[in-house]
């Protein structure tokens, strides 16, 4: 598995994407960002005459944003998570959800306004590829000896490719790094927010299951181990809940995320907002995520700093 580097002008900064070669078929993870640099990347390092298939992690920009590029550009099919799929046939059904969810958490119309500027000058929703397939439906991936794993809790669809002894996964496992639970509207059923954090805790064990693969990660150039990683994650969780919690119950998270520092950008409210209500979750459910640790042996490795907070 070859691991390729391309920068982004997002806060995450660089992204992964990985190519290898399974049975003389070429296979990409992941695409990189929506970008010019992204684009001459793919066309030096890519052997995009041989390219035949694309498997997307989650259908966040920096992820898929050369999805559509690589649909023309390409004979690659591409496949992406059915919960994505959803999103981009459901679009503007969604972004309208997603607007209600923000009044309901208090924001003014003036801010909603601001956020839908704010997604279409950033492209944080790049052109849906002509054609694509569902990749938990399809038989590329069972034939091509890959098996999926929806981990999701970054988002609601993020899914991990086991690929041999490799694990490409996209943001659900980065060194160092709180993957921000993004505030979204249930895309099976867009009739309220999807819970992040009760996805999360049951992902958690799921993620058990690939103790001594090796993690081939969205961000930063290596992971240290599963575990490591997870006690990792939740250390910052615990931090971050504690420093939630100091704010009365009675705010609204517009007025949470207004006390927070540099949130004059929509979109890094919306950012702020997703994690409130993400550690509101928790701490209206600490058990849940307890339980979690406890059932893959690592509770009693945060035990004292979440006695603390929960």
């Amino acid at each position: 598995m070859r691991q390729h580097t391309i920068p982004t002008p997002y806060m995450v900064g660089d992204v992964h994407i990985y190519t290898t070669e399974i049975g003389g078929e070429l296979v990409l993870f992941d695409t990189g960002p929506s970008t010019a640099e992204g684009v001459a990347y793919l066309q030096r390092h890519v052997d995009l005459r041989r390219l035949r298939h694309v498997f997307v992690t989650h259908c966040h920009v920096d992820h898929y944003g050369l999805a559509s590029w690589l649909a023309r550009h390409s004979e690659a099919r591409i496949y992406l998570p059915a919960r994505d799929a959803l999103k981009l046939r459901h679009h503007q059904r969604r972004v309208e959800c997603l607007e209600r969810l923000l009044v309901d958490c208090g924001f003014a119309p003036e801010f909603v306004a601001g956020f839908r500027g704010t997604l279409s000058t950033n492209q944080v929703f790049p052109p849906v590829p002509e054609r694509f397939a569902v990749v938990e439906e399809a038989a590329a991936p069972g034939r091509l000896g890959i098996s999926t794993l929806a981990c999701p809790g970054h988002s609601q669809s993020d899914i991990v490719y086991l690929c041999g002894y490799c694990e490409v996964t996209g943001d659900v496992l980065l060194r160092g790094i709180f993957q921000a639970p993004l505030l979204d509207v249930d895309l099976e059923t867009f009739t309220g927010r999807f819970s992040n954090y009760r996805a999360y805790c049951a992902s958690l064990l799921r993620l058990a299951g690939l103790q001594g693969c090796r993690i081939l990660p969205g961000h930063r150039r290596d992971v240290a181990g599963l575990e490591e990683t997870i006690l990792s994650y939740v250390g910052k969780l615990l931090d971050r809940a504690a420093r939630i919690r100091e704010f009365p119950a009675r705010l609204s998270v517009a007025e949470v995320v207004a006390r927070l520092p540099g949130t004059n950008d929509p979109f890094i409210a919306y950012l702020k907002a997703s994690e409130v209500l993400f550690m509101r979750d928790f701490l209206a459910e600490p058990e849940r995520l307890r339980s979690s640790l406890e059932r893959i042996g690592l509770f009693a490795d945060v035990s004292p700093a979440f006695r603390t907070v929960a």
